[in-house]
């Protein structure tokens, strides 16, 4: 396990590690001491600090995890799908990828994906669906399509139904009414992104067959060093090292994995990042890129500091002089980042464990979706081919193609703003859009995030509306191939998906936030149009 630094002032860092440790932060955090960030804070980090000690309590899930495999794979159930959203997917997803085991994480409403989830052998599918509140939209949406599907396969739907939930929600009322097979309570003093160590990432991991058993013991076995009120703690190191950034107006991550074996760790701390820190007009915008050589990464200018996962690759010392190279493994790792996170709330000034923003695009969503007016009744401001450009008359005044009005937004960014790419897209089928972070990267030179929509409403979508307001965004949206109706529910998986797009975006525009929405009313075709607009070329 190794960690390194690059900063520009090696005694600026060094004194925020002293005053880190002489406030007892890492102690304080190991204790459950809810008190380190405030008063207005005490009230919530005190029903949210029970993850400091899953690496020991989440031992006792081993056994029953493992006896439910064995029972699943004697009945031929080798096809795990989990139903989730940020915190109950997100870590799943990076243990399996990392493990090298297939988990099928449907964390969308986009009804092309939700139509290929439900269409794969249900014969030999079981289903997983988590979600701490027991409430969350999406997952609900999923579960009714799931259970219907497999009622009309001639299947028992509760015979194929896992849960994972907090004790006393709703998704745990319905699983005991419903008599789901099996139902894994959580530790409630857990907040979802600081979960990966709890039943929510474990449980999925599990069930598809990666070594959970190893990803717990790798925790245990840092875990005394986080605790410890000391220069080499390492949580200490990286926390000072984030606030020092900070408060140098270098606000934004770019993580990139050079040697580690882990894949996909950005994703996941994109999320406890950009929603632990990401508010009150502050934060750290996690920018995850495709390695060390992307756009982003390799030209990162003051506003940047770099996070190599794995050992140190190419341009080492950015104009910033901020730096660093975390090599350690994947159950350390998570346990590390979350120590981290919460040490960085305390420097930074903010209560790492809410998220007051987050509800605003939902609100927005539900008013649209209980709306008489049709969600997609707004007109584009023009049309070139088979992109619709959407936009306020101030961003698009004398605007007339695709390539000026991505010059317009990108003109509305401060010089060290962002530009978020947001794709309300099939990720698997229009998984092409990904480019678009590179090629707006390159054109633009600003710091460019991707995340498909909604899975970035449960991850960065907090920073977005609570952080540093210098952010533009571009929003895809696209016609879907076919719809989906949701059981039980007056609207279909496309007009729920369509809502969520609207309501972020009309959240993001009172709050200031510049956004064009580019509509696809053929995606692929689409998807080539910006990369061509961008002037991007692939091969």
């Amino acid at each position: 396990m190794t960690l390194s630094f690059g900063y520009p002032s090696p005694a600026e860092f060094e004194d925020e590690v002293r005053d880190l440790v002489t406030a007892r932060a890492a102690s304080r955090i190991a204790s459950g001491d809810a008190t380190l960030w405030g008063d207005a804070a005490e009230a919530e980090a005190s029903k949210r600090l029970g993850w400091v000690g899953l690496p020991e309590s989440s031992v006792e899930l081993l056994g029953e995890i493992e006896q439910l495999r064995s029972e699943l794979t004697a009945e031929g159930i080798d096809h795990v799908t989990l139903c989730g959203m940020g915190g109950s997917s997100l870590a799943p997803e990076v243990i399996c990828a990392t493990a090298g085991v297939f988990l099928e994480v449907v964390d969308t409403t986009d009804p092309g994906q939700i139509a290929e989830a439900i269409g794969t052998d249900l014969q030999r599918s079981v289903v997983v669906v988590a979600s701490k509140s027991g409430s969350t939209i999406e997952t609900e949406a999923q579960r009714r399509a799931f259970a219907e599907a497999f009622e009309a396969a001639g299947i028992p739907a509760a015979s194929r139904m896992i849960v994972v939930t907090d004790p006393g929600s709703p998704l745990a009322q319905l699983a005991e009414q419903e008599g789901y097979r099996k139902v894994f309570y959580a530790d409630p003093r857990v907040g979802g992104r600081f979960s990966a160590l709890s039943a929510f990432g474990l449980v999925p991991a599990g069930l598809a067959g990666a070594d959970i058993a190893g990803l717990l013991a790798e925790a245990r076995e840092i875990a005394p060093l986080l605790e410890h009120d000391a220069p080499d703690n390492p949580a200490v190191q990286l926390g000072a090292f984030l606030g020092v950034a900070h408060a140098r107006e270098t606000d934004k991550l770019v993580i990139a994995r050079t040697t580690s074996s882990i894949v996909g760790l950005g994703a996941w701390l994109e999320q406890l990042l950009a929603e632990s820190t990401g508010k009150d007009g502050e934060g750290i915008l996690p920018v995850v890129v495709e390695g060390p050589d992307a756009p982003g990464f390799a030209d990162a200018r003051a506003d940047a500091m770099l996070l190599f996962v794995g050992e140190v690759a190419g341009q080492a010392t950015p104009p910033s002089g901020f730096a660093c190279a975390v090599d350690y493994p994947l159950g350390a790792q998570f346990l590390l980042w979350e120590y981290t996170t919460a040490i960085t709330g305390y420097s930074i000034g903010i209560n790492p464990f809410d998220q007051p923003d987050v509800e605003a695009a939902k609100a927005s969503a539900r008013a649209l979706l209980e709306s008489d007016s049709p969600v997609d009744g707004e007109q584009p401001s023009f049309t070139v081919g088979s992109v619709e450009v959407y936009g306020s008359p101030h961003l698009l005044e004398g605007v007339d193609s695709l390539e000026e009005a991505l010059r317009a937004l990108a003109a509305a960014a401060d010089e060290y703003g962002y530009l978020a790419v947001q794709a309300f897209l099939d990720r698997i089928s229009d998984r092409r859009a990904e480019l678009i972070r590179q090629a707006a990267a390159l054109r633009t030179g600003l710091q460019t995030t991707f995340g498909y929509g909604p899975r970035y409403l449960h991850s960065t979508g907090q920073y977005h509306k609570g952080g540093r307001p210098n952010g533009v965004f571009l929003q895809i949206t696209g016609s879907p191939r076919a719809d989906v109706l949701i059981p039980g529910e007056a609207y279909s998986f496309g007009q729920l998906q369509a809502a969520q797009a609207a309501g972020d975006a009309d959240v993001l525009t009172d709050r200031g936030r510049p956004v064009l929405r580019l509509h696809l009313r053929d995606r692929a075709q689409g998807i080539a149009d910006i990369l061509a607009a961008f002037g991007f070329e692939d091969v």
